[in-house]
Parts: structure tokens; C-alpha cells; sequence
């Protein structure tokens, strides 16, 4: 390919194909401009690397800590998981546009790309030292503030947090996984919390693999409250599921004067409360399977006092037997009757089905790959190391890679936020990640430069998609009060 022009390709089955190699710049990632655009009205990579301790000589430092942040913030929101894909693209026009903290076409200008996989590991390794760790959570929080702060129609009056947990598995040694058994994965165990009017990540924590789901929730769950009431909104409830509900978390929210709905593992106790509404009422059923709702009280061994419990009725198909059968679950809420009924505190809990398929996206779309070790290198490109260096903390590294991860979601999930507002889909669903990144992030185009600028050429139905984009990124309200001493 020495002469560009040189037919590289023909197509056997159309003599009129040619497949030619050129130097024209091209990108497979457009969507990265949209990213910065929308990560520069929110000030979000900005936020943290202004915070994040940098240990390198500056007269040594090519890409500033920020062009590292966004290299790898935008990457993992379309689908580049893995520190390599940062050396695919450093020469990537969109992607160096998108990075760059200089103005004009210098980005394109300079012979030195995207940073590399080795500086991209670096850049891990600087963010996994404690202060900086420190700065990750609480991105995870500030990011989300940002997010309720700048959407149109204000701050919502009160808010509710979702609580869960989720087994990532992690392949050879990892320092700190372990075997979980519920989930038969070798892995982490993190716990999350989420915002449910927006979809954003509040806090996560990555725990080791074999800790219950409960491990820590005091210490992660109440700080949280306290932040979100100071610096969002009033909190109105938790919900979480069975793994949660254990005295000092319940006596704790009620101290606060916080309502809860979690649901609570079945039991022998439980079961013979239930019996006696084991009966369908008199009729014939419906095509559609019911349900009913009733009022318990109940004491759970570790539990200080009797509390509310709903308890749900459900008809299920056996497939198998071809028959109906009943079947219950008990929700433990902090509602008295007269505040929310039954039916109301189920609804309520049912909504937060949209946390865990957030959850599943999360763990499905952007995929962590969390894989830092503590060994250090033998070889470099197949040779042993000129010198050698300390080696990394290897769960604290992947602590920092789980974090940014969390960090990219939010950024996406904000992009999609703006979509669901401004071009809302026919079918009711919203916007998912994946159709996110087909439509507005992994699309192609090509970048020309003229004497004093560079201009995206889109295809006319994406272009058609980004300037709704563009319209809703106008919408968002600037973000101007400070959030100090939130954690």
C-alpha cells in the first residue's frame, strides 16, 4: 500500500468493486464528539481531573490526565472495553478531536495520537492510589448531580434509591475475588446504589466475591442518604431485595424517617401466615393469571419489633402439569396502611425491575472487563524489562476499572436521557444502551480538514438523529452550584 491509490481488492462477485486503501480520515466511532459535547456541557471529566493527584514529572507528560480520562470514559461507552483498542485508534480523527484538551486543528496536527495501551495501563495504575480512588466514588456521585441539575424541569421534589448487587466474574487470579455460590462464578461482588429517576449511579463498592449481599450497606447506603438529601433532593424510600432487610438497615431507615420496601426471604413462619389465603375466590378464572393482596404483621427472629409486611398472592402456570397453582412473596415496607396500601407499596416495588435491567445492561452492554493483576511483567514485547517497578495493587486497580466503568454508564445513560426526551421510540421502551451506541455512537464518518477547520460528514439519517441530539444538549440547564464536602 505504498501508493495509495493502488487498488488493494477486487470483488470477484461484481467485476465493478474496487477496495482501495486511502489516507483519508476516517472514523468508526463519530459518536465520540457527541460524548465530549455532552460530557463538556455537564463538566464531568473535567470535575475529576482537576481532583485526581497526577505522580509523573509534568515536563515528562504528553497526554494530560484529562485526554487519559476521555479516551477511556468514550471508548468504553462505545464498546471499547479492552486498553488495546486505545492503540487501534490513536491515529482515529474523530477520537483525537473528541480527546484533545487544544483548540482548533492541533489535535490533528500532532504526531502523537490516542496515548497508548502501556500509558492507558499507567493511567489505571495512578487512579488506583487511595486519594484518587477516593476522587472515582465520588465521580460516580458528582456525575449524577449533575445530571438531575441540568435536565429541563428542575430538581424532582424527592427521590428514591435503588440498592443491589451483582456477581462479576473475573478469569484466573484476581486478588480479592472469590467463589459465590449463589451465583457460581469466581468473581467481585460489588454493591450499587441508583438513582431511580434518572438511571444514575449514586455509589458502588467492589467487594470481594464471596461476601453477602448485605455485607457493608450500612456504611455504603447511609453516607449516601445524607449526601443526596444535602446536595439533590429529599429521599422518600429504599428498595432493595431480600438480601437487605436486616435489623440495623431497618431500624436505621426508620430513625431517619425514611420509608422502605424490600422484599424478604420465605420462611416456615411466613408460609403457615400465608395458608389461610391460599384460596382463589368463587368463579371461574380469568385467561390472565391474578393476584391478591394482604396485610401481615410479622417479626423476623433479628428483628427488634413487628413490622409491616404485604403479602402477594400469585397465580402460576405450571407447564409441565398443564395446572395453576398459588404462590406468594412477602414485602416488608416501612408505609403504614393508611399512608400507601398494599397494592400501592407493590407497584412500587415492582418499578424497581428497571434497576436490575439497568444492572444487566451495565454488566451485558459496556461488559467490564476487570483483569489488573499484581504480578509484575517478565517480558515487555518478549523481552525482560529494561528496569523494573513496583507492582500495582491489583484489586485497587480493578476497583479504579470498575469505577470508570460506572462513570461511562452515567455519561451514556445522560445521552440517553436527552434521546428519551427528544426523540422518544415508537414502542414505548425507551432508549436502550445498545441502541444508543448503533445509532448515535458507533457510526461512521469521514473528517475533513480545511485551512481553519474540520468537518464531520455523517450519513443524512444520523446526522438527521444528532441534531435532535444537539437540540436536547441546548436544553440542558447549566450546572453552576459547587458540591463541596459531599462525601
Amino acid at each position: 500500500m505504498s501508493n495509495s491509490q493502488d487498488v488493494v481488492l477486487c470483488g470477484s462477485f461484481n467485476g465493478s468493486v474496487r477496495i482501495e486503501g486511502r489516507a483519508d480520515r476516517l472514523t468508526s466511532d463519530a459518536g465520540v464528539l457527541a460524548l465530549r459535547e455532552l460530557d463538556e456541557r455537564l463538566g464531568i471529566s473535567a470535575w475529576v481531573a482537576e481532583r485526581v493527584v497526577d505522580p509523573r514529572n509534568p515536563a515528562l507528560i504528553t497526554h494530560p490526565i484529562a485526554e487519559l480520562l476521555r479516551a477511556r470514559l468514550y471508548l468504553m461507552a462505545c464498546g471499547r472495553r479492552h486498553q488495546d483498542h486505545a492503540d487501534r485508534l490513536r491515529q482515529d480523527a474523530a477520537c483525537r478531536l473528541a480527546v484533545s484538551t487544544r483548540r482548533g486543528l492541533s489535535p490533528l496536527e500532532t504526531p502523537d495520537g490516542l496515548a497508548s495501551q502501556p500509558t492507558q495501563s499507567r493511567l489505571i495504575k495512578t487512579l488506583a492510589l487511595a486519594p484518587n480512588l477516593a476522587v472515582l466514588q465520588e465521580s460516580l456521585f458528582e456525575s449524577a448531580r449533575r445530571h438531575v441539575l441540568a435536565r429541563p424541569g428542575g430538581v424532582p421534589k424527592a427521590v428514591t434509591l435503588d440498592v443491589d448487587s451483582k456477581a462479576f466474574e473475573v478469569y484466573g487470579y484476581q486478588k480479592g475475588s472469590a467463589y459465590n455460590g449463589h451465583y457460581e462464578v469466581r468473581g467481585y461482588h460489588p454493591i450499587a446504589t441508583m438513582l431511580a429517576e434518572t438511571a444514575d449511579w449514586l455509589a458502588a463498592e467492589l467487594r470481594p466475591g464471596n461476601v453477602h449481599t448485605a455485607h457493608g450497606v450500612i456504611e455504603h447506603l447511609l453516607p449516601l442518604i445524607d449526601r443526596v438529601q444535602r446536595h439533590i433532593a429529599p429521599v422518600e424510600a429504599i428498595r432493595g431485595d431480600a438480601g437487605f432487610p436486616a435489623e440495623p438497615l431497618l431500624a436505621a431507615l426508620e430513625a431517619k424517617g425514611i420509608r422502605y420496601a424490600f422484599r424478604i426471604k420465605n420462611n416456615e413462619v411466613l408460609a403457615r401466615l400465608a395458608e389461610p389465603y391460599f384460596k382463589r375466590p368463587v368463579g371461574r378464572p380469568t385467561n390472565e393469571l391474578r393476584e391478591w393482596v394482604h396485610e401481615l404483621s410479622y417479626r423476623a427472629e433479628s428483628w427488634s419489633k413487628p413490622r409491616r409486611v404485604v403479602l402477594v398472592v400469585v397465580e402460576r402456570f405450571d407447564r409441565g402439569q398443564g395446572e395453576l397453582f398459588l404462590d406468594y412473596f412477602c414485602l416488608v415496607t416501612g408505609w403504614t396502611a393508611e399512608e400507601r396500601a398494599g397494592v400501592d407499596v407493590l407497584a412500587f416495588y415492582r418499578r424497581r425491575g428497571t434497576l436490575e435491567g439497568h444492572l444487566g445492561e451495565f454488566s451485558s452492554v459496556l461488559a467490564p472487563a476487570l483483569y489488573c493483576t499484581s504480578r509484575p511483567k517478565s517480558h515487555v514485547r518478549g523481552r525482560p524489562p529494561q528496569k523494573t517497578t513496583e507492582p500495582r495493587d491489583g484489586e485497587a486497580a480493578n476497583a479504579a476499572t470498575f469505577l470508570l466503568y460506572g462513570l461511562a454508564y452515567n455519561l451514556a445513560n445522560a445521552a440517553r436521557g436527552i434521546l428519551n426526551r427528544e426523540a422518544p421510540r415508537k414502542n414505548g421502551d425507551g432508549w436502550h444502551l445498545v441502541s444508543l451506541r448503533e445509532c448515535l455512537l458507533a457510526v461512521a464518518a469521514r473528517v475533513v480538514v480545511s485551512a481553519r477547520r474540520a468537518t464531520v460528514i455523517l450519513q443524512e439519517h444520523v446526522a438527521e438523529l444528532w441534531t435532535i441530539f444537539w437540540h436536547g444538549l441546548d436544553g440542558l440547564r447549566p450546572v453552576t452550584t459547587p458540591c463541596h464536602n459531599s462525601s
